[in-house]
């Protein structure tokens, strides 16, 4: 389903581009591809709202004891924490409701607190700086990614590190069927080349050491970010 004629022209959400190409119709949903940074969203009009969001979330099986879950977070934790200094303090941003990974880095010396708008939104959190941020399967949620990674930048001290996981998006012709697409809480999509975009936008060096795994650094010079992004709604 396309937008009318008369309606507004979609912005890319993650670098606020203008000029976003139609990407492709599945079903009642429509994704716009940007030009610029390379990433896929779901039209504004056809995000899920928020009691949506949350019953979905729920239904996902992220015991923080399962074995299976760890290793999964391993991921992330294990490179991250190959980089940062003993005793960092960090926060884990879109915990979910079972925080496993601020506990696996806790477990090895890290001072850890999370945030999440619907299962921990202690917004005093967020009045702090960090040693490093995690996202884990986050990002993709997104509502406003261009406002809410200006704010992670802001949680970052300089010389610290931001962790992400996301399942890159590669391979076009099987996007309509592409299993991270189908969770309707997905609504942006991107590749490698959207976050070494990002990463020339706020001045970050960018790393990814494992397939889906994005570790941006902050340096402790002044970075390459200029000009202004709203806050998220």
């Amino acid at each position: 389903m396309s937008l009318p004629a008369s309606g507004p022209a979609p912005v890319c959400p993650v670098c606020l581009d203008a000029a976003p190409r139609l990407f492709i119709e599945v079903g009642a949903r429509d994704y716009r591809r940007c030009v610029r940074c390379e990433a896929t969203f779901l039209l504004p009009a056809q995000r899920p709202p928020v009691d949506a969001e949350c019953a979905e979330y729920l239904l996902h099986r992220n015991d923080p004891a399962d074995p299976g879950y760890r290793r999964f977070l391993a991921r992330l934790a294990e490179p991250l924490c190959a980089r940062l200094a003993p005793a960092s303090a960090g926060l884990d941003y879109g915990c979910g409701p079972g925080p496993a990974l601020a506990d696996m880095l806790r477990g090895v010396g890290h001072t850890v607190r999370v945030y999440d708008p619907l299962f921990a939104p202690d917004a005093g959190v967020l009045a702090q700086r960090y040693d490093f941020v995690t996202c884990t399967e986050v990002v993709e949620h997104f509502h406003h990614p261009a406002a809410e990674f200006a704010r992670l930048d802001a949680l970052l001290r300089p010389g610290g590190w931001l962790g992400i996981t996301t399942c890159f998006q590669t391979d076009d012709a099987r996007f309509a069927g592409w299993h991270y697409r189908r969770d309707p809480t997905h609504v942006v999509f991107y590749r490698e080349s959207t976050f070494r975009h990002l990463a020339r936008r706020f001045g970050w060096r960018c790393h990814i050491p494992r397939k889906d795994v994005v570790l941006m650094h902050k340096p402790v010079a002044p970075g390459l970010f200029c000009g202004r992004v709203p806050a998220p709604e």
